[in-house]
């Protein structure tokens, strides 16, 4: 079969590598579609821990091709979407019940061969039926996941203000997701563009460009329409300087959720005093592992929008052109196809 194989940090190529082996409790995915993450573009770089030579890819969805000889209830032909993350169970974290935190965290796509590839196998505990999701609509069910816990991590208060800085994919649900469950206002901030008139269009009460030349302008505006501070501020950017002035819209005992994913030398200064002196409470929110079903639930039935968030879908022997895309920020979320 054909997949993109990174053999280590930037050498990739996309060549023929043998099927996949099924062990008895696997089953074999012929891919239709892999979502590129902004996590993909940090494996790029050797960040996350990967492991080479990796396929990497981790928000797939494709039709059961074989099952292993345990597997039941996954018939051939059957569409389907799967949850890339798996804990160990048995180390510190694992036993106390926090498995996201895992000290033996594993992934497909990250230390386990991965979708951008022609076929994957995987373990059939980790894969879901789908009914009615296109490919690009369900290649979005894992950044939903993602969002959903978010949102836990969060512990949104019912009739709260709240800024969310970025609107990128995750940023897109994680607003719908804050607006249907205790955001009496929702602003979203982020460069004027696609991304923020489809926010726009789908969750926020008030959009505010960011202007990069005359920061000023926007930070006016967020001082307008919150002058005593919002009670949560979502950072969805990944950008340290976001994170940095996201302290400065946040009210008295609010809330900031750093959401974005960074560089893993990036780092950001804050005044502790300022901190102390408010109680703000700040938050990270990491992946996901237990939120897979509840994410379908919203995407089947309609109640989180993503069909407008894949801009554009890119042969997967195109690889290098929607590393470009990505990079330049061109649309808004790119699926790679076989």
């Amino acid at each position: 079969m054909k997949a993109l194989v990174y053999d280590a940090p930037r050498k990739f190529e996309y060549r023929d590598v043998p099927d996949p082996e099924l062990e008895a409790d696997e089953i074999l995915m012929k891919i239709q579609a892999c979502g590129l993450c902004g996590t993909d573009l940090h494996i790029h770089e050797g960040e996350f821990a990967p492991r080479f030579p990796l396929i990497p890819g981790h928000e797939f969805t494709g039709t059961v091709a074989a099952s292993g000889s345990a597997v039941t209830g996954l018939p051939v032909g059957q569409r389907v979407v799967a949850n890339s993350n798996m804990a160990c169970g048995h180390c510190f974290y694992c036993v106390r019940g926090d498995t996201l935190l895992c000290e033996n965290l594993e992934a497909y796509g990250v230390t386990r061969n991965g979708g951008f590839a022609e076929y994957m196998k995987i373990k059939a505990h980790r894969v879901f039926p789908i009914s009615h999701l296109s490919p690009r609509e369900a290649v979005m069910v894992e950044p939903t996941s993602c969002a959903l816990h978010g949102m836990e991590v969060l512990d949104l208060e019912p009739g709260s203000d709240v800024l969310i800085f970025g609107a990128g994919p995750t940023g897109q649900v994680l607003a719908q997701l804050m607006k249907m469950n205790g955001a009496a206002t929702l602003t979203a901030a982020a460069p004027a563009g696609p991304k923020l008139d489809l926010v726009g269009r789908l969750a926020a009460d008030h959009v505010v460009a960011i202007d990069r030349k005359d920061p000023e302008v926007h930070r006016r505006r967020l001082q307008e329409l919150a002058p005593k501070g919002f009670d949560y501020v979502i950072e969805a950017t990944g950008a340290p300087s976001v994170c940095e002035e996201a302290l400065n819209f946040v009210r008295r005992r609010g809330t900031i959720l750093v959401y974005g994913v960074y560089p893993e030398k990036a780092s950001v200064r804050f005044d502790p005093f300022d901190v102390f002196r408010r109680e703000i409470t700040i938050k990270g929110s990491f992946a996901q592992i237990d939120s897979f079903q509840r994410a379908l639930n919203y995407l089947e039935n309609g109640r989180i929008q993503v069909n407008e968030v894949v801009t554009q879908e890119i042969p997967l022997k195109d690889w290098g052109k929607a590393l470009d895309l990505a990079w330049s920020r061109q649309g808004i979320k790119t699926a790679l196809v076989p």
